[in-house]
């Protein structure tokens, strides 16, 4: 039972909306990991030798909404696992962060949510790698549909909001609440009514996950988790491979004895007709050590595209009420308020 306290990297296998705390799925049965999109091939030898690893979650809005495409990552956060030193340090990243679309045809920023819909996740992986000058080994990515899957598997979750929550003609007045499944999926996705935005949004999300780990560690549960994963096989894809998630649980449950979750957290800037965040280089040089020591590589000062930009920009940050920010010409989109 102690290896249910492992990792939240599986919880992000089959879940993702924003892991928010520890725990741990312990599968039952081979046939039902064969169930999950996984890949034939390594793509890193990291797990195979049992080194530190990091991995991008990501959470595509694809599968709500009647959404079928390829969707956005709505929800993107980067974990590194070190068995050695027993501890996972992850971050999640604002959906709205400004950041350059690494792989793209031609050098641009954009909203950091769009990396996935525009060239999946191999460059998710570049751009959040090259943003916080963190490796990146792995990916893991879940459509929104698989959380209210989840939350009707363990029969409903209870949480305390502290504001009103209304989206998808669903309201959960402020308060204590049990959840269905449908009605968790619109707790953890309205941000447009939360003062705090997307990063109140994060914070829900995490109630969810921390209220559904809590109830998958019971018995009755995890006897029945077999039936969870392949019923979730569909919405999950990851780069991992079925014998590096079998590592995982015999190389890593370690990992999870100290688990260190943090928010990256921007400036308002007004960008071509939308709402950005911006990462001031010093909050994404203190991740960037943070991952990089987790993974025990030396740390390195980060010179990318956002912090450049910022270098050019210091009026921005000199002034709390300026929202002008200049991209120099690198943002070549457009958003209205339905897009991303």
């Amino acid at each position: 039972m102690k290896k249910l306290k492992i990792i939240s990297i599986i919880i992000g296998v089959l879940l993702l909306a924003a892991l928010g705390a520890g725990g741990v799925f312990i599968y039952h049965t081979q046939q039902s990991l064969n169930s999950l999109n996984t890949n034939k091939k390594s793509v890193s030898s990291k797990i195979n030798n049992g080194k530190p690893f990091s991995i991008l979650l990501l959470g595509a809005d694809t599968g709500t909404d009647g959404r079928v495409d390829r969707g956005n990552s709505d929800t993107m956060m980067l974990l590194t696992l070190n068995p050695k030193t027993e501890k996972t340090v992850a971050y999640s990243i604002p959906r709205d962060a400004l950041a350059e679309m690494v792989g793209d045809k031609e050098k641009n920023v954009q909203k950091i949510n769009a990396a996935y819909n525009i060239g999946l996740s191999k460059m998710a992986k570049s751009t959040v790698g090259s943003m916080l000058g963190v490796p990146v080994d792995y990916h893991v990515a879940i459509n929104m549909e698989a959380l209210e899957k989840t939350v009707d598997f363990v029969g409903g979750v209870t949480v305390t909001s502290d504001l009103k929550v209304s989206f998808d003609g669903i309201t959960i007045p402020k308060g204590t609440h049990h959840l269905n499944g449908k009605q968790a999926l619109t707790y953890a996705r309205m941000r447009y009514q939360d003062p705090r935005g997307d990063y109140g949004r994060q914070i829900r999300q995490q109630q969810i996950l921390k209220a559904v780990v809590k109830k998958l560690e019971q018995p009755k549960y995890l006897t029945k988790l077999p039936n969870l994963i392949k019923d979730l096989g569909s919405d999950i894809s990851t780069d991992l491979t079925t014998s590096q998630i079998d590592q995982i649980i015999l190389k890593y449950h370690s990992s999870g004895k100290t688990m260190d979750f943090n928010q990256l957290q921007g400036r308002s800037a007004w960008i071509n007709g939308s709402s950005y965040q911006i990462l001031p280089t010093n909050t994404m040089q203190q991740a960037s050590d943070k991952l990089r020591n987790n993974l025990g590589l030396s740390t390195q000062t980060l010179n990318n595209t956002e912090t450049q930009l910022n270098a050019k920009n210091k009026t921005f940050f000199e002034n709390e009420d300026d929202t002008d920010y200049n991209t120099f010409g690198l943002d070549k989109t457009f958003y209205t308020n339905n897009t991303y």
